[in-house]
């Protein structure tokens, strides 16, 4: 039982562990992606927030570039002067830097065939406007506003992007150029909550801003990393896409601005998951607390449920054993009213429970089917002693009183069983299976079958065991007799279960060979006593008394023959009864019953406290003593 509970409690925590493993799998697992595409979607949409901030910025300085170029051409078309045009540029340079952005460094431009420059710069003799690359760039966008690459600004010496735009006459050119420090500030703060760093290149590659400002003005690729890198911005196919950058497995988000320059921000993902990762390994930790908690309460449950199934498995074995007991001590109340046949019922429920089991019954019904052999005579109970060990023959008066007893088993039983199936054992196991049987006169399958199964066994222990007029017949002709009686006397196929049972015992040990002669050793210094127990059990069948008169003499008759009980004098000369009780019981597990005089309480106390089967009062009573010999060596299974 014990085993059991422990497998079923380890497959219950094996099947726990599973279905957790695989609900954290599939939790998590959910969880994770659907944790990791919103953190992509939210680099995503921060990184077109960092691009439309780049963007705007753009806008605004061509707005600025476009409200200028659109003053000069209506001064142009108003043939305004190079001095007035200049003028304006002026003014406007210093509105622009003052008012609008200090990034705008300044305007100038190619008007009319001649170069002028509102901040005031004086070009080098070389300096031809004409293929300056702010010049070339607005031509080739026609009339439209147009952003050129970063340069060294030849004035200030430092790296600016222009916005320039080419005029109505198709030849002259307006320019704002713009510093980069507001995009390298936007450049700077482009993270995704402050991990990661950011980037701005155009579509040469050339790195316009960056969070490192050592990688500024540098033109990618350099390496087959960048290279692999610019390939999946400029194909414009991914907003983000992952790759590993230094040994390292980064996300790279990435956004156009105005076809012209790519805003890309770089973020680790050890950082960008680490606490999507946290709290995950939180979770699966507390999962595991949680299993480990089940475990615990599992274990502290099976461990109740197993002392309570211990203490319950005690309880319905001690009342098995007070049941079998009580059903034991009816048996032997039944057997003792006929000596000759003493140990009968034992024999049939032995018998009935091999039947049982070649019949293919489960435990529950072999251990009614037993009960039922047992208790198959109780009825007998009603019969006067007189009449069932009469030698002669039965008046019809004492027949009937015997034919009945079936009847009173049945009544008996069905009150103190709840099974009924026994107490049909003990009403119906005179019934013949051709219908000529009492009490009923049932034929065939009519009769329970508990009660056929007892009808064979009970017939072959009556043929096999010995009898006051006669010993055990032959096993030959105990066959012989169960042969004959199939299909009549018995059930044909629970006929050849006991046949097959004979068959196989070769030895006829299913049969009371001899008659068991008891041993009664009695032990008393006194020979009176001796001779009265001899006087006493003269008349009780195989039973033979020795009496001995100390210890030496107790012990050497225990040596020589086989002594099935003593009774013992408590008070010797050369020993105390007592002690020499202590002395048997070291070398012998014979039982032994105490004769004495002593009434006293103590004396009765002692023999409770040493073990001692049982006592007898001196002078000794016949009747007592006969019954507590007969008692004493049945209970010790002697006959």
């Amino acid at each position: 039982m014990k085993k059991t509970i422990i497998k079923q409690f380890l497959t219950t925590i094996i099947m726990v562990f599973f279905l957790l493993v695989f609900m954290v799998i599939y939790i998590f697992s959910s969880f994770y992606h659907s944790s990791v595409t919103k953190i992509n979607e939210l680099g995503v949409s921060n990184m077109k927030s960092e691009a439309a901030m780049i963007e705007n910025y753009l806008i605004k300085g061509m707005d600025v570039l476009w409200v200028t170029a659109d003053t000069v051409n209506y001064m142009m078309e108003q043939d305004a002067s190079s001095d007035e045009i200049l003028q304006y540029l002026t003014a406007e340079a210093k509105h622009e830097t003052e008012q609008i952005d200090e990034n705008f460094t300044g305007i100038y431009g190619y008007i009319n065939g001649e170069y002028l420059d509102g901040i005031g710069w004086i070009p080098p003799e070389d300096y031809i406007p004409t293929d300056r690359i702010w010049y070339t760039e607005a031509k080739k966008a026609g009339g439209r506003s147009t952003i050129v690459p970063p340069y060294l600004d030849a004035q200030t010496n430092t790296v600016m992007f222009s916005v320039s735009q080419l005029l109505a006459d198709g030849e002259s050119v307006v320019s704002l150029d713009i510093a980069l420090n507001e995009v390298q500030t936007i450049t700077e703060n482009m993270t995704m909550n402050n991990m990661g760093y950011g980037f701005i290149m155009d579509s040469t590659g050339l790195v316009i801003a960056h969070f490192n400002e050592a990688e500024k003005g540098k033109l990618y690729p350099e390496n087959e990393e960048q290279r692999y890198m610019l390939s999946m911005i400029f194909s414009n196919e991914h907003d983000d896409f992952e790759m590993s950058i230094h040994g390292e497995h980064c996300t790279v988000f990435s956004n156009q601005v105005m076809e012209d320059w790519y805003v890309v921000t770089v973020v680790s993902n050890t950082k960008l998951f680490y606490e999507l990762r946290m709290q995950m390994l939180i979770g699966i930790l507390v999962s595991v607390l949680v299993f480990c908690i089940i475990v615990v309460f599992c274990a502290f449950s099976a461990k109740k449920i197993t002392k309570y199934q211990r203490k319950e498995r005690e309880s319905k074995e001690k009342l098995e054993r007070t049941n079998t007991n009580i059903i034991r001590a009816l048996v032997y109340t039944i057997d003792a009213k006929d000596c000759y046949t003493s140990g009968h019922s034992q024999r049939v429920a032995d018998y009935c429970l091999a039947i049982a089991k070649r019949m293919g019954k489960s435990e529950e019904e072999q251990k009614i089917i037993y009960y039922a052999g047992l208790l198959h005579d109780v009825g007998k109970i009603k019969i006067s002693e007189e009449i069932i060990n009469k030698f002669g023959k039965l008046t019809d008066e004492e027949y009937n009183q015997v034919l009945v007893h079936p009847v009173s088993g049945y009544h008996i039983l069905k009150d103190i069983h709840e099974d009924v199936r026994i107490a049909y054992g003990a009403k119906y196991h005179h019934e013949r299976y051709d219908g000529k049987g009492y009490p009923n006169g049932l034929e065939g399958d009519n009769i329970p079958e508990i009660a056929r199964i007892i009808c064979v066994a009970d017939a072959y222990d009556a043929m096999a065991s010995n009898r006051s007029y006669r010993d055990a017949l032959p096993q030959n002709v105990v066959r012989s007799e169960i042969e004959k009686g199939r299909g009549e006397q018995f059930d044909e196929r629970i006929a050849d279960i006991m046949l097959q049972m004979i068959d196989e015992d070769k030895n006829y040990s299913m049969c009371q060979t001899k008659r068991s002669r008891k041993n009664i050793l009695v032990v008393d210094d006194e020979m009176m006593n001796i001779k009265m127990v001899e006087h006493i059990l003269k008349d009780e069948p195989d039973i033979n008394v020795t009496g001995v008169s100390t210890k030496e003499e107790t012990f050497g008759v225990l040596e020589k023959q086989e002594i099935h009980l003593i009774l013992l004098d408590l008070r010797m000369p050369d020993v105390d009864g007592f002690e020499l009780y202590r002395m048997i019981r070291e070398e012998y597990s014979v039982p032994v019953v105490l004769m004495t005089a002593d009434k006293s309480i103590d004396t009765i106390r002692k023999i409770s406290e040493l073990g001692i089967d049982d006592y007898l009062t001196k002078p000794l009573h016949a009747s007592v003593v006969r019954e507590t010999v007969y008692g004493i060596i049945n209970s010790w299974g002697c006959m």
